[in-house]
């Protein structure tokens, strides 16, 4: 799979595994442990979602500028994931739950998720720019979207064990305090301690119900308060325990990154051809003499940038809107792996479907890439873009057709239990929509590195990065319009606005191609 691909993209993937570990951890559990801790709705965690997912892809602007200015790639990039794991580590202090001051800790909860965001800003466009810069000789040219392929595949790697990891710590606890897990109690037990007896009738038999079966040992939870108290303290420490497995993949990144170091090319520095010896600076006369060409390059950029904002809108509701669909509407018990000193139940499950389809189907798009290449007949890049947006619409369709008979999210509190386990649908449905919007996602981000890294001028390599990240940014700011959909509208409605927006995306990319193309060349 490496032969013709330079040494040092190995430890270049490697080293982005921790990082993709802790994404995916927050994927599977981010909006879940928000709204579990502090007892905050769908809509306010949205809120908090999007702004954290937007500061990560933003702020790799900024790591891409301080990185283009200092001409310190490596050290950026090592400062990154240093800051990642302080910023994981603030959040993985236990503290109590229910929260005893609610801004309090909600405040240190977003120091936590900015120094984060900081750190990955640092850290991810900038490690992008340095394997593009591998590309950049001429013996590895026409295999940049195959190396940038693999690389894709080999960071989701972290990015599967991560659902995995952050689901058994939380059932763990669970299961070590005689309790067991059950998705829609931490809400429950969230009303029922701001309300007390006054809560409805419906939601407090079903709250009964689920305490006395999630009480182990045959015991019976006679004192509700005190039950839901205990319960929500332990599901939330477990999440905790789940951050604490990033800061020990972060710690792994760090090492991989530091053996491998002296390997990897510097962005800052462009080889000269025949001389490997041999290296000096972009020169301003270089510059100056192919402005036009920058001018176009950054054109056609930008319009990539702007396609793509609908596609993150899209896929990045995999850890909310669809998260929050997989715990409301999905039969969760059917997905019950019992390993003896924990379980691996619950909707962040679904979170390891992607990763692991993005390492199943690389090497077979990369093989169906590779044959219509030697035939002539392989799609540029700019095409493949847009077919892949076409493919994302398709997903969302799917879900449409699976979800058109249920029930609005409005309608669940009113629903008893028996009727609630009636209308869950498959887990089954999960994993196609995943399927299908994994196949959408190797036609458009792995190619976009690729893109962006080929088109880029040399001297704006590190911000260029940073602008497809900032592009992801504008598309995660915009997540939190999932959440209102979900709880506002019938589920196809919800469903139809972002099939609709990937399929606009597709038509809009298409008409650009020949151009896009042009200046690919």
């Amino acid at each position: 799979m490496f032969k013709n691909h330079p040494k040092g993209l190995l430890g270049a993937a490697l080293s982005n595994m921790g990082e993709r570990f802790g994404f995916y951890i927050m994927m599977a559990i981010l909006t879940l442990f928000i709204s579990s801790k502090f007892g905050l709705d769908e809509q306010t965690t949205g809120y908090i979602y999007s702004v954290f997912y937007a500061s990560i892809y933003i702020l790799a602007l900024v790591g891409g500028l301080i990185a283009d200015r200092t001409r310190d790639y490596k050290g950026t990039i090592l400062a990154g994931i240093i800051l990642m794991a302080v910023g994981y580590l603030i959040i993985a202090i236990p503290t109590p739950t229910p929260v005893p001051n609610l801004s309090s800790y909600l405040t240190l909860t977003c120091i936590g998720l900015f120094i984060i965001a900081f750190g990955n800003g640092l850290f991810k466009g900038n490690l992008q720019a340095l394997v593009g810069q591998m590309y950049d000789h001429p013996q590895y040219t026409k295999f940049r979207d195959a190396g940038f392929q693999i690389f894709y595949m080999f960071i989701n790697i972290g990015g599967f064990a991560a659902p995995f990891i952050a689901v058994g710590l939380r059932n763990w606890w669970l299961t070590a305090n005689r309790l067991d897990y059950n998705a829609a109690l931490p809400e429950l037990c969230h009303k029922y301690l701001a309300q007390g007896q006054s809560l409805d009738a419906t939601n407090l038999a079903n709250l009964q119900q689920y305490a006395q079966a999630a009480t182990l040992d045959g015991q019976t939870a006679g004192d509700l308060a005190a039950f839901c108290t205990q319960y929500l303290e332990v599901f939330n420490r477990g999440f905790q325990y789940a951050f604490m497995a990033a800061i020990v993949a972060m710690f792994i990144s760090l090492v991989i990154y530091m053996v491998n170091k002296k390997t990897f090319p510097d962005p800052a520095k462009k080889a000269v051809a025949g001389d490997k010896n041999r290296a000096t600076t972009v020169s301003r006369e270089e510059i100056a003499i192919s402005a036009a060409e920058i001018k176009q390059r950054i054109w056609a950029l930008f319009a990539v940038f702007g396609i793509v904002i609908f596609f993150w809108f899209s896929f990045h509701q995999n850890g909310y809107s669809l998260t929050l669909y997989a715990r409301d509407y999905i039969n969760l018990d059917v997905i019950n792996l019992n390993l003896g000193f924990t379980t691996l139940r619950g909707a962040e499950l679904f979170q390891c479907v992607n990763p692991f389809f993005v390492v199943f189907l690389t090497p077979i798009i990369m093989w169906i890439f590779g044959a219509l290449r030697q035939r002539g007949k392989e799609p540029s890049t700019p095409k493949k873009i847009g077919i892949g947006m076409g493919i994302a619409a398709l997903a969302y369709v799917f879900l449409l057709a699976c979800s058109a008979a249920l029930p609005a999210k409005e309608a669940l509190a009113g629903m008893s239990s028996d009727a609630l386990n009636a209308m869950r649908l498959t887990p089954w449905i999960m994993v196609g929509m995943y399927f299908i919007l994994t196949v959408a996602e190797l036609f458009i981000s792995p190619l976009g590195l690729s893109f962006v890294s080929k088109v880029a001028p040399p001297h704006l390599q590190g911000l260029m990065q940073g602008g497809w990240l900032a592009a992801t940014a504008v598309g995660n700011l915009l997540l939190f319009i999932g959440g209102i959909l979900y709880t506002s509208v019938p589920l196809w409605a919800c469903w139809l606005v972002f099939a609709a927006a990937c399929g606009m995306s597709m038509i809009v990319m298409l008409t650009m191609v020949k151009w896009l193309e042009k200046v690919t060349k």
